[in-house]
């Protein structure tokens, strides 16, 4: 009905017209039908979970939020670190750049780029050596290379670019030169940098606080090493600060996340950026984990190290492996496994995710063929096991621009309109997809637990049967045949129920071991021919 009759029935008859009203819904899509259908959840990942907490239990302490410098040259890691500091470089990494080589053009080049069909003049090679001086000197990026001489001697991108590949090959074969600077591996490799810059200029006690990567050139990376890592770390810097400081920090800190008891011991690594005998282990006691658990190290930055900064206080410091809080408070065992579950984590799938992923494969096109299928499912549900010999007109009138009849039929004695296994319906339980009798009634023992603790896809055998039906009448009739005789035997796969489950869920499926068993006899025959 036309929401205009509608509206004029009701004013005649509201309660006639309000039943008329169900008229209206539209059967949706079989893709866009529950369980196919799910707004899933982003998730957020457990480690930045983690940092976030982090960054409100400082804040909460009255710590401000800092950015420490992640390039630091290795001059300042002899300040810090002292004769410590070549077994500290030795976990660093170096940062290294393609050197700039100086760029002649002969004329052994001036003849291999007029052979690529470049018109050259004086003026374009003065201009292609001006773009070579001003990238020896800094002044062009190696991003615009490209750009400046496609300019220089007007020609398309792409020219200019097989100038570059074919004429210029001491570009090509630049290998990377180390310099000073390297990658922090401490926090503290920032901190000193940061507070040299602020220690006079700020009112006291200052108080900070850094989340951010760290590198360290690990040998290798295992399950309790990563070659880079977040720190979370502070610093308390004051004209008299006590090794009291940092106990009361990481107590009230680690308190956020549930810890609830907490023991401090000396840390036997006695790194010389601090003072001897104040570098403290922080272990915690969590009540779920039920054992004490290392949490944090601090200490009382070394006199030496702050005066060559120029800094005549003390500073407490404090540092929590974010990475480590993560692994403890979602009992993780492997940081590798945590932090890339895409590379290294245990593949998975629930069955509610994988029941988004088993669809029906050939559907009808066209509005009447979708009314089609739902007359072939009414049919068949409501006279499946009729005694044959049987045949049920499903359809007789004008459809897709032509008169057609459909019937559905078993001609052998003996048996019923359809075969036992029609009106299975599928359900996944633990990764497997079984096919379950019509109601419930259940021997097999894969099946029974797929009823009592599996997902219902809310397909029957006869959905994707009737489907695959209505889109092969519809093609039928498209193509001008005649007529067609649609038959049905013995289903071995999800194919022959015309259903599809996406390659990612098949390939899961497979690797897990896990099986499909939609096996049944589906036996049924539809003949649909054209009418005059």
């Amino acid at each position: 009905m036309k929401r205009k009759e509608i509206v004029r029935l009701a004013k005649r008859d509201f309660e006639k017209a309000w039943i008329e009203t169900a008229k209206t819904l539209k059967k949706p899509h079989h893709d866009q039908e529950y369980p196919r259908l799910h707004f899933k959840t982003g998730k957020s990942h457990m480690l930045y979970d983690t940092i976030a907490e982090l960054r409100q239990a400082y804040m909460k302490l009255g710590f401000d939020e800092t950015v420490n410098p992640v390039f630091i040259d290795e001059e300042q890691i002899y300040k810090q670190f002292g004769p410590e500091a070549p077994a500290v470089l030795d976990r660093c990494f170096y940062l290294a750049g393609l050197p700039r080589p100086d760029i002649g053009i002969g004329m052994d080049k001036i003849e291999r780029i007029e052979g690529l069909g470049v018109k050259l003049t004086e003026e374009k090679v003065q201009g292609l050596k001006d773009v070579f001086r001003g990238y020896k000197k800094g002044d062009t990026s190696g991003d615009d290379l490209v750009l400046e001489v496609s300019s220089a001697l007007d020609v398309e991108n792409d020219l200019g670019l097989r100038v570059l590949e074919r004429v210029f090959p001491e570009l090509r074969e630049l290998t990377p030169v180390a310099n000073q600077t390297t990658l922090r591996s401490h926090m503290t490799s920032g901190w000193f940098v940061t507070l040299s810059s602020i220690h006079d200029k700020t009112k006291l006690p200052l108080k900070l606080f850094s989340i951010d990567r760290c590198f360290r050139r690990e040998q290798r990376e295992d399950s309790s090493h990563l070659m880079t890592y977040h720190s979370a770390s502070c610093v308390w810097m004051d004209d008299e600060v006590s090794l009291d400081v940092g106990m009361a920090v990481s107590e009230s800190l680690l308190e956020h996340f549930g810890f609830e008891k907490f023991r401090f011991q000396p840390d036997e690594k006695k790194s010389k950026y601090y003072v001897p005998g104040t570098q403290t282990e922080v272990y915690g006691y969590h009540p779920k984990l039920r054992e004490w658990v290392e949490v944090a190290t601090f200490g009382m930055y070394s006199p030496i190290a702050l005066a060559k900064y120029g800094i005549d206080k003390d500073v407490m410091n404090l540092g929590v492996g974010a990475e480590r809080i993560a692994m403890i408070l979602h009992n993780q065992a492997d940081v590798r496994e945590m932090v890339y579950p895409q590379t290294y984590g245990s593949w998975s799938f629930t069955d509610r995710e994988l029941a988004t992923m088993l669809r029906i494969n050939y559907y009808p096109a066209t509005t009447d063929g979708r009314a089609l299928m739902n007359s072939i499912l009414e049919t068949w549900t409501e006279n499946g096991d009729a005694d044959s010999p049987c045949e049920f007109t499903v359809f007789k009138g004008e459809f897709l621009g032509k008169d057609i009849e459909v019937v559905a039929v078993e001609p052998e004695s003996g048996t019923k309109l359809l075969g036992p296994a029609s009106m299975n319906s599928i359900h996944i339980q633990d990764g497997n997809i079984i096919g379950v009798p019509e109601g419930g009634d259940v021997q097999d023992e894969a099946a029974l637990k797929a009823v009592e603790n599996g997902v219902n896809t809310n397909i029957r055998y006869i959905n994707g049967l009737a489907a695959n039906a209505a889109y092969k009448i519809e093609e039928m009739v498209v193509s001008g045949a005649e007529e067609v005789s649609l038959r049905t035997t013995i289903s071995r796969s999800i194919s022959d129920i015309n259903l599809r489950l996406d390659e990612v869920a098949l390939n899961y499926i497979t690797g897990k071991n896990k099986v499909i068993d939609v096996r049944g006899p589906t036996f049924s025959t539809l003949n649909c021919k054209i009418i005059e």
